[in-house]
């Protein structure tokens, strides 16, 4: 059941009709956990009793951690917390890929490969709902927060579908007040909230299927034998579809959540405006950057060890922030690239003519601009089916300058648009880097938001492009 879909348009009309309706708040909060339940099971039924079990354990467990009284229970609980959930999520997500690793080595050695490959699907949403039980439960043992008695809360904290299968990965510090507090239904925002699903439908239907999908896919089907030109061309292609993919359901979800009273933290705020790559990373996907920068970063020492030790921890954090997203030697190269960003950043920062350079409007610019380069290039190798591949990509954008000449030849027409909408964004990023989308929706006029709502609900009935699964759901 894809926010893109009229099942769930039929699904959500009918749950947000009888949630206003309903005027007692337990009852309504019953009403999402059951619909959120549906909404889970709708992918596939086989799954929802792992989220109902795991659920279950760390709820009971998070209040036999908030009840102990000496630390070395404390400690016991936390790590059996997260060693139950990493379990889990290891075993669904990376064994075979652990596997198929360990198997490679011992054949060096001429050694049996172990024939214990797991066929089991990956939970959707397995990744997002396991970092918001874990921030939960890590908020309790740093007494932060206290242990939420009602089971029904703690459910629907997991399990509320606007965001329950691609984020934004939210804590119990923005939610839980939300849960206990009654939601009082104002026109106002369900209007913001039914414009931002429309803006996200728009930008996953028409910008990241119609556009950007069909160049980027056939591009990167063909990737080793791409040149320079084309191997950029498949970049920005990506990193045009990824954005408007993922932002999409954000968006969606944002709007969707405010539909029904809620207010979930923003996820995206102009990313390829960034001014460097710590900027880039507060604002693309926010919520799994600042977990990981509070849950595992800090954890790890932060800064606070030295020069030497905040670079093993950037590099550390950034590594498993790439594998996170998927079990593949791809995923960790792009982490470590980004790591590597981060590390030479900081060197640079160290520096006062760099800093001096910085501080004015071109070198702003300048470093905006290599910073927009080195994301798309490392894009290529989230993408990519293989390292291999991806190197072959990377080495022909680096070397291949010869191919530009023949841009009107070689570069196809689907992937023409792809360039242009690409540049569209970034104009349009670039523009209104410190606006959110609600901000924009609040300050327009009437007749400007019903000629863009208008034209942007004409271009999605209108769209003829298939449908395609949000990239984010294979996390």
């Amino acid at each position: 059941m894809q926010f893109d879909s009229l099942t769930f348009i039929v699904f959500f009309t009918v749950i947000a009709t009888g949630y206003w309706r309903i005027e007692s708040w337990s009852h309504r909060k019953t009403l999402l956990l059951l619909a959120s339940y549906v909404f889970y099971a709708a992918w596939n039924p086989l799954f929802l009793p792992l989220l109902l079990i795991t659920s279950l354990l760390d709820w009971r467990l998070a209040l036999f951690l908030d009840a102990s009284q000496t630390d070395r229970h404390r400690r016991l609980f936390m790590l059996l917390i997260i060693g139950i959930n990493l379990s889990v999520l290891g075993w669904f997500k990376y064994w075979n890929f652990f596997l198929d690793n360990l198997n490679a080595l011992t054949s060096q050695f001429g050694l049996a490969s172990l024939a214990l490959k797991s066929d089991v699907a990956l939970p959707i949403g397995i990744s997002f709902y396991t970092f918001h039980s874990l921030s939960y439960c890590i908020d309790i043992y740093r007494r932060k927060i206290t242990a939420v008695r009602s089971a029904r809360d703690y459910f629907l904290y997991i399990a509320f579908f606007p965001q329950l299968v691609a984020g934004p990965i939210i804590r119990w510090t923005t939610m839980g007040h939300q849960l206990q507090e009654p939601r009082i239904l104002k026109f106002d925002k369900v209007g913001i909230g039914l414009i931002l699903m429309l803006v996200g439908l728009f930008q996953k239907i028409v910008v990241a299927d119609r556009i950007f999908a069909p160049a980027a896919n056939r591009l990167f089907a063909n990737a080793a034998d791409l040149n320079g030109m084309e191997s950029w061309l498949a970049a920005s292609a990506f990193s045009g579809q990824i954005f408007a993919d993922f932002a999409g359901y954000t968006t969606c979800a944002l709007g969707a959540a405010m539909v029904l009273g809620f207010t979930l933290p923003i996820n995206f705020k102009a990313p390829y405006a960034a001014d460097g790559f710590s900027d880039f990373w507060r604002r693309w996907h926010i919520s799994l950057s600042s977990w990981l920068r509070d849950y595992l970063y800090i954890s790890l020492g932060g800064n606070r060890g030295g020069r030497w030790l905040t670079y093993r921890n950037l590099m550390l954090t950034m590594l498993l922030g790439g594998l996170w997203h998927g079990a593949a030697w791809t995923f960790v190269v792009w982490g470590a690239l980004h790591g590597s960003f981060l590390i030479l950043e900081r060197m640079l920062l160290q520096k006062e003519q760099w800093q001096d350079f910085l501080e004015t409007g071109v070198g702003r610019y300048v470093y905006r601009l290599l910073t927009l380069l080195a994301v798309m290039l490392a894009w290529i190798y989230f993408r990519a089916d293989s390292l291999e591949v991806a190197n072959s990509m990377i080495w022909t954008v680096l070397t291949d300058w010869a191919s530009w000449l023949r841009w009107s030849e070689l570069a196809t027409a689907e992937a023409k648009l792809a360039a242009f909408t690409f540049g569209l964004m970034l104009i349009f990023q670039w523009r209104l880097r410190d606006w959110t989308l609600q901000e924009m929706i609040e300050k327009s006029p009437a007749w400007i938001l019903g000629v863009v709502c208008g034209s942007m609900l004409a271009a999605i009935v209108l769209n003829p492009g298939d449908s395609n699964a949000f990239i984010y759901f294979q996390f």
